[in-house]
């Protein structure tokens, strides 16, 4: 029986991705699992801690490759022009999906370049106001921007992000105007916040949890579709404005010819790693939890929101820093 190149190509790429774990294995390839953020940060923790469980089941080193930029562009580059074999995985996180909507020139096609694993998390973040707003739920809020227009200032870590589109819905849905002042950076953000110089955030809830603890913000409102676990006396968003849903997910990428057999081994190897306590925990320490979902499902959240962020840009008119 004659093989064709492709069959070749393909059986090598298994050969490799499955290759069992044993001492006299000797892999043809490390897995390199790039991240498009810097060491420390939650992309950075997780992609570290089921990398080093992916290399126990696939027998062979993972290592993780920091190339922070372009909103997590520059590592989905990588990734997307990688031989698709397996070989080269790519951690990131729903600021994928907002850089993709605001960016028009990408050096690769977004939606079809990349092809999902899994999702591995999501979690709420938190609209907290400076103590000076009387606002003390949502609904509150949105009366007080509209008998104020325009006089009302929101920050974020940056034009683009996660926590600046998720005010940018909030503000169409409740028919409001609050004047975006980005930062770069979130601590400079919170900074402000704190100091009063602006006066609402929509953020993580791990980066305010001190403040609000300390009364030195206050927490109005989660940006889940239901309350959270972590906050179960903190009414969601949506029971103001029904319908809004602006989570925070992360979850794993590869290049989109990638051959099904390797990405559903890898999908079932990190789906195990996320029912650890060790990884629940991981998960826990940044106000989340798992959300596993198979490839095609990955992708499908994954076009439906940059579809959704891609209205967002053109209704608000936001142009790239």
């Amino acid at each position: 029986m004659k093989l064709s190149a492709q069959s070749i190509a393909v059986a090598a790429g298994l050969a490799i991705a499955i290759a069992p774990s044993s001492a006299s294995a000797q892999p043809a390839k490390n897995v390199r699992f790039l991240v498009g953020a810097p060491a420390g940060g939650s992309n950075d923790i997780f992609a570290r801690a089921i990398g080093q469980r992916l290399s126990e089941a696939l027998g062979r080193p993972v290592i993780v490759d920091n190339r922070p930029g372009a909103s997590q562009m520059i590592a989905a580059d990588l990734t997307a022009k990688a031989p698709p074999d397996g070989n080269t995985l790519y951690m990131t996180s729903t600021t994928y999906t907002t850089g993709a909507a605001l960016m028009a020139k990408l050096p690769f096609d977004p939606i079809n370049d990349l092809t999902g694993i899994t999702m591995i998390a999501r979690g709420p973040m938190v609209l907290v106001v400076h103590p000076s707003v009387p606002a003390k739920n949502v609904k509150e809020l949105i009366a007080i921007a509209r008998a104020r227009p325009g006089q009302l200032n929101y920050t974020s870590s940056g034009i683009g992000g996660i926590n600046h589109f998720g005010v940018e819905v909030l503000k169409s849905m409740a028919k409001i105007d609050m004047v975006h002042v980005p930062h770069k950076g979130m601590a400079p953000a919170i900074t402000d916040l704190m100091a009063g110089q602006v006066q609402v955030l929509l953020v993580s809830l791990t980066a305010v949890e001190a403040q609000m603890q300390s009364g030195r913000l206050r927490a109005i409102g989660v940006s889940s579709p239901q309350r959270s676990s972590f906050l179960p006396n903190l009414p969601a968003i949506a029971e103001t404005l029904p319908g809004y849903d602006n989570d925070l997910w992360w979850g794993v990428f590869v290049a989109s010819k990638t051959p099904k057999p390797i990405i559903d081994r890898l999908n079932t190897e990190i789906h195990k790693t996320m029912t650890t306590d060790d990884m629940k925990k991981r998960f826990a320490d940044f106000g989340a939890v798992g959300a596993p979902t198979t490839p095609d499902g990955f992708n499908t959240i994954v076009k439906n929101e940059i579809a959704k962020w891609t209205k967002v840009v053109k209704a608000a008119n936001i142009k790239p820093e």
